[in-house]
């Protein structure tokens, strides 16, 4: 939800982004209070259109931006203005929900004062980590780290390089997105080069954010060749690791792994970060390295009296799609990722096209 990078969606034509603006109009002058970017979805011509919390594709968290202060008015603000609107669909998809964040709450009582049930289709745990807790310093995957270094230093001088500068951290990010193409994802036409609408979005908004000193790019280097890529992205004080690249030729060595494990030591290292959100998946690599997890759920929503066929339609295409995905795991003998119910629910155009403004009470 950074300005860049809605501007960067907008201006490669990446999204259909719609904003809404909460403002509290008090005895003063109107203060913005609550911003919320959502992305108008279809996946086909005569699909029914969805609000998407995540504002384009390659975002890793729904949940809006608000005052503390605010927090119950305006996600109250917020559904109101969608089901006022004419233009807007009536379906949220809420994918990648901070389920620990203070506009979660708000969003069920909210939703609770319509009398409206969401669906909930996912509840996760996302590794998460902070100086205090969550960095796993014994055991056998630290044992094995320090065993992978050892050996990958026999190859050649071995450094972590992350230079925040914007023309290195842009020459860094070109870097990643040749050793992605070149991985698997290349074979799959999957990495970001492999579409060229995909390649030019991500470049301008990498390119937005480092200017701005909130993105770079770290390098895992042996005798200078760079060999595992990690993309951060900054917010305040959290750091996101949004995207990682190895080269094949050295995957016995768990290179990037070892970024992450060395990365992780760097940030904390200084002032200004105070805590790391994966952008993960429990069952990703980063849950072997950090204790920490984050607390996330994927619900659909419906604003309005009843349930329009739309809503019915998209329930059961999410539906269909979490019940694949799950027993795609179970084939794979992976671990679920079970976090427990602590939630209280059942499973069951910067330039954005137009602001709309949701006006609080004074």
């Amino acid at each position: 939800m950074n300005p860049a990078a809605l501007k960067a969606a907008c201006e490669t034509n990446f999204a259909r982004i719609e904003m809404l603006l909460a403002w509290e109009e008090g005895a003063g002058s109107r203060q913005l209070v609550g911003v919320w970017a959502l992305q108008v979805r279809k996946i086909a011509p005569f699909w029914p259109a969805v609000l998407e919390a995540l504002p384009y594709n390659y975002a890793f968290l729904s949940s809006p931006v608000v005052d503390p202060a605010f927090t119950d008015e305006v996600m109250r603000a917020f559904f109101a203005a969608i089901e006022q609107s004419p233009l807007l669909p009536k379906v949220i998809s809420l994918k990648s929900f901070d389920a620990e964040s203070p506009s979660y709450s708000a969003m069920l009582k909210a939703l609770a004062g319509r009398g409206i049930e969401p669906l909930v289709l996912c509840e996760s745990a996302r590794p998460f980590v902070t100086p205090e807790f969550g960095v796993k310093r014994s055991g056998s995957t630290r044992k094995k780290l320090r065993q992978d270094w050892n050996r990958l230093a026999g190859l050649g001088t071995v450094d972590v390089v992350n230079d925040r500068t914007p023309d290195a951290a842009g020459r860094a990010f070109e870097t990643f997105l040749a050793l992605e193409k070149a991985s698997w994802k290349g074979s799959q036409g999957t990495a970001l080069l492999s579409d060229p609408l995909d390649a030019a979005f991500v470049r301008r908004l990498f390119q937005s954010l480092a200017a701005e000193r909130n993105a770079s790019v770290a390098l895992l280097r042996v005798g200078g060749e760079a060999i595992a890529a990690q993309v951060l992205m900054y917010c305040g004080t959290t750091s996101y690791t949004w995207k990682t690249a190895f080269d094949a030729k050295y995957g016995k060595y768990s290179p990037g792994t070892l970024l992450i494990d060395r990365i992780t030591d760097e940030l904390f290292a200084g002032l200004d970060i105070l805590a790391i959100n994966s952008c993960a998946a429990e069952e990703s690599f980063m849950a072997q390295l950090w204790a920490g997890r984050r607390a996330m759920v994927d619900m659909l929503v419906h604003v309005g009296p009843g349930k329009s066929l739309g809503y019915r339609i998209e329930a059961g295409r999410q539906l269909g799609y979490q019940r694949l995905r799950d027993l795609r795991d179970r084939f794979r003998h992976r671990p679920s990722a079970l976090l427990p119910n602590k939630l209280g629910l059942k499973a069951g155009s910067t330039s954005p096209q137009q602001a709309r403004d949701a006006i609080l009470p004074g």
